[in-house]
């Protein structure tokens, strides 16, 4: 099983949550955001270091609402150029620790409780990468152990038809701009969004909030 892996630390490393705003107590809500597209400012050519990173209009404010509304945010984004060697790891941490500073800057809500990649190319097959649904399902187990104050280190994540007993996502949503995203969305069981990639998250935050109790 080629299992996501996660910025800065690793997949099982115990994850520690800030606060939703508010007080508001979490009642299992996700958001799942792809990255670029989504937050950022995507291109064909990759997001390649951190001066490179143009937030799209509205993405902050966007996150911050969904977490005022008592989302966790988790990000899932396919990040190939790290499996065939073009970058590495560090070079991505890097580049997600400024898609973090500039949303604070805009809304200190634009918090990002957990962001997991997959740096496997396409011709792996890696279940991780989507339109597999691996980095969801991820997601998901790491966020409810967090909520749970659970032991980490004897924590295993389940995938496919090894996890069985999966939480109710009718009131989480997962946004994108690619059909990859949707068809991960539709192979984990929850609704997609899609996005205009000039706009990303704000284009449809009024759906999300509106529809989604």
């Amino acid at each position: 099983m080629l299992e996501p892996h996660r910025d800065g630390a690793a997949l099982n490393d115990k994850l520690l949550l800030q606060p939703l705003p508010n007080g508001i107590n979490w009642l299992g809500k996700i958001a799942y955001l792809d990255r670029d597209g989504v937050i950022n400012l995507g291109s064909e050519n990759y997001v390649n270091s951190p001066d490179e990173v143009v937030l799209l209009s509205d993405a902050a404010k966007s996150i911050g609402r969904l977490r005022r509304d008592g989302f966790r945010i988790v990000v899932v984004t396919n990040q190939s150029p790290v499996g065939r060697g073009l970058w590495d790891a560090n070079n991505l941490h890097e580049i997600h620790k400024e898609i973090r500073k500039l949303l604070l800057e805009q809304d200190s809500d634009a918090i990002l409780d957990l962001v997991l990649y997959s740096p496997y190319a396409p011709w792996e097959g890696a279940w991780s990468r989507k339109p597999n649904p691996g980095m969801l399902e991820a997601g998901r187990q790491l966020i409810e152990a967090a909520e749970r104050n659970l032991q980490f280190e004897n924590f295993s994540i389940l995938y496919d038809r090894d996890w069985t007993d999966r939480p109710d996502e009718s009131n989480s949503v997962m946004v994108g701009d690619r059909g990859v995203d949707m068809g991960a969305a539709s192979e984990f069981g929850v609704l997609g969004l899609r996005c205009d990639s000039n706009l990303g998250v704000s284009d449809v935050i009024e759906t999300i909030l509106g529809g989604v109790a």
